[in-house]
């Protein structure tokens, strides 16, 4: 699996609450997904959505002091599931992760954890939300090898009329720079296209590299007559990370063009309905081969940087199809494995 754990020092850990006899409206269908970076990661967000619930998201602005993450918190829940990050906060502090305030005492740290939610109330018992004791224990199990589908932040995810997930994508530039992305897939918007049944994402690749087929008329007119996704509140969110030492504004940068790939995947984007959010992470671990200087006027690695905010486009893209195609049916939500062979 490629992935976002592709950029070394970037792990991935998921909790969640997830009843085989779930319906909508009973049962547990929740969770959360925390991505870390032990030593911490230059980081930014852009949030384009209408309905945004969020963490520490003005604290990432390239203009004000903090330019670094220690974890990111995706979660479900709507605005309850913003527990969570306080059990991430617990567990960074546990081991020693965040800013050091105290120079006498190096256990004396505040950790940086912002987060982003979906709504999925609906699709479980509303009362069952995540909660900080979600967020230690995805924290605790973030790693290299992590799930895809209906998993953490992603259990209770629905993608316009399908179930959606979590999802995920990498590249390898040639200049070696690794650009990869994660995604929680929960639009309003419609993720395949009416005409064909392929998802929307498959565009940029085309269905045979994605190892999807053409479906039939017969399952592309069942998908057609499925209902229209009822709740008022969505989005999608999510994180793109690169080893390429980026400063703030640069990784702003690529928190921007990750929205590209969203609005190739999903339409609409960005809708009133949705709080789609990314954030952006860059380790800095890489070091890329020098090119050609730009002009005075511009940033000296404004060719890097925009390889890399390419690339991340493209791995937004191929993470939702990845979280559409990997999510298995709960709730009664068909998935489009389900619908349409996988």
């Amino acid at each position: 699996m490629t992935g976002l754990t592709d950029v070394p020092g970037v792990l991935v850990g998921h909790h969640h609450e997830l009843d085989q006899d779930a319906t909508l409206g009973s049962g547990a269908a929740t969770g959360c997904t925390v991505v870390r970076v032990p030593g911490g990661a230059v980081a930014a967000v852009d949030v384009r959505g209408g309905g945004p619930g969020t963490r520490e998201t003005d604290l990432l602005d390239p203009a004000n002091s903090v330019r670094r993450a220690n974890a990111v918190l995706l979660t479900g829940g709507s605005a309850y599931g913003l527990a969570a990050a306080d059990g991430v906060m617990r567990f960074c502090e546990e081991a020693g992760e965040g800013i050091p305030l105290d120079p006498l005492d190096p256990a004396r740290v505040v950790p940086i954890v912002p987060g982003a939610v979906i709504f999925d109330l609906p699709v479980g018992d509303w009362a069952v939300r995540p909660t900080a004791e979600f967020g230690y224990r995805a924290a605790a199990a973030a790693g290299r090898e992590f799930e895809r589908g209906s998993v953490g932040a992603g259990a209770g995810a629905r993608a316009g009329a399908l179930k959606g997930g979590i999802g995920t994508a990498s590249i390898l530039l040639d200049i070696g720079i690794t650009v990869a992305a994660l995604v929680v897939a929960n639009p309003v918007g419609s993720v395949f296209d009416p005409r064909t049944g392929l998802p929307w994402g498959a565009g940029t690749d085309g269905a045979a590299a994605l190892g999807l087929r053409i479906p039939t008329p017969e399952q592309l007119a069942a998908a057609n007559a499925l209902p229209v996704k009822g709740t008022v509140l969505n989005t999608t969110i999510g994180v793109v990370a690169t080893d390429a030492p980026l400063d703030p504004a640069g990784c702003r940068r690529m928190a921007t063009t990750a929205h590209d790939g969203l609005a190739r995947a999903v339409r609409p984007a960005h809708s009133p309905l949705d709080g789609d959010t990314f954030f952006a992470l860059a380790t800095g671990t890489a070091a890329p081969p020098p090119g050609p200087l730009p002009p005075p006027y511009f940033p000296a690695n404004l060719g890097l940087l925009d390889a890399v905010c390419t690339a991340a486009a493209v791995c937004v893209e191929r993470a939702i199809v990845d979280a559409v195609v990997s999510a298995r049916p709960i709730t009664g939500i068909p998935s489009y494995s389900e619908l349409f062979g996988g």
